[in-house]
């Protein structure tokens, strides 16, 4: 049986491999974009199972009416994937509060209202599936992005709470953790504070790291892993997409562990009785 999809971001990388994937294997899509045009030739492709809706996902409003358009075009839906978002670069010392509620409004507040908007549809129906888009600096952080870590800590949160409130309706929450991708992410998709001064090398330095990135997956790949994901009986609360975050994770929580444990009598102390 055919799904219906709603996907936020779909103009470029995850978003528009996505959609093309479902769209191909004779699926429904909604598909959102700031700039809808940058649809068109899917909606001249598809004209009978592809809908494209001009959303800023930053809008409470725009997010329940577009979920509701899509609904009352296609009578269900199935797969909801809050994927838009951006990736913000500066010192935690550089960023303004403009910076980072901008950042907030649109990777974490733009899911939590597409997800809002869309609960009531998925618990009428008894089903759904919820895909939020993450990333390998939702689970780690590194320097120069924190303003990005916060709200990918943020929505990791949000799916593993959310996971349980909603798990007696029927509807299954995974969050998808990509490492690096050969997507705009960094590029022409990113906004960057104004550089401090004494945190020049700090800025070299973290241009020149090794990372996820220095080995970047191809979004394409990610089609069938998606479609995985979505026809999964018991589909994961967390995947990562790439082969390196597992690597990095591991390393990150074996280290976690050994300071907790370093410092437990500490916190039993701490505990008073």
């Amino acid at each position: 049986m055919s799904k219906t999809w709603f996907i936020t971001g779909a103009s470029r990388g995850f978003g528009r491999e996505w959609t093309e994937a479902a769209l191909e294997r004779g699926d429904n899509v909604a598909a959102t974009a700031r700039k809808v045009e940058t649809l068109d030739d899917l909606t001249e492709k598809y004209p009978d199972t592809f809908l494209a809706l001009q959303l800023d996902v930053d809008d409470r409003e725009a997010d329940f009416t577009a979920v509701k358009v899509a609904f009352e075009k296609f009578g269900r839906l199935d797969v909801v994937v809050n994927n838009a978002g951006y990736g913000h670069f500066g010192m935690i010392e550089e960023l303004s509060e403009k910076d980072v509620r901008a950042q907030l409004e649109t990777n974490l507040f733009g899911a939590l209202w597409v997800t809002q908007a869309a609960l009531p549809y998925l618990r009428g129906q008894k089903s759904g599936h919820l895909i939020n888009v993450s990333s390998i600096g939702g689970i780690s952080a590194f320097p120069g992005i924190g303003a990005y870590h916060m709200s990918k800590w943020a929505l990791e949160a949000m799916g593993q709470s959310l996971s349980q409130e909603v798990a007696g309706f029927g509807i299954k929450v995974t969050t998808i953790e990509p490492g690096g991708f050969a997507t705009d992410w960094s590029g022409p998709s990113a906004k960057h504070s104004t550089e401090l001064p004494d945190y020049a090398e700090a800025h070299e330095a973290r241009k020149n790291r090794p990372s996820a990135a220095a080995t970047p997956g191809e979004p394409t790949a990610t089609r069938a892993a998606i479609l995985k994901v979505v026809d999964a009986e018991n589909p994961p609360l967390r995947i990562f997409f790439g082969s390196v975050p597992l690597g990095l994770v591991t390393k990150d929580y074996e280290s976690r562990l050994a300071t907790w444990n370093e410092w437990q009598h500490v916190s039993e102390e701490a505990q008073g009785n």
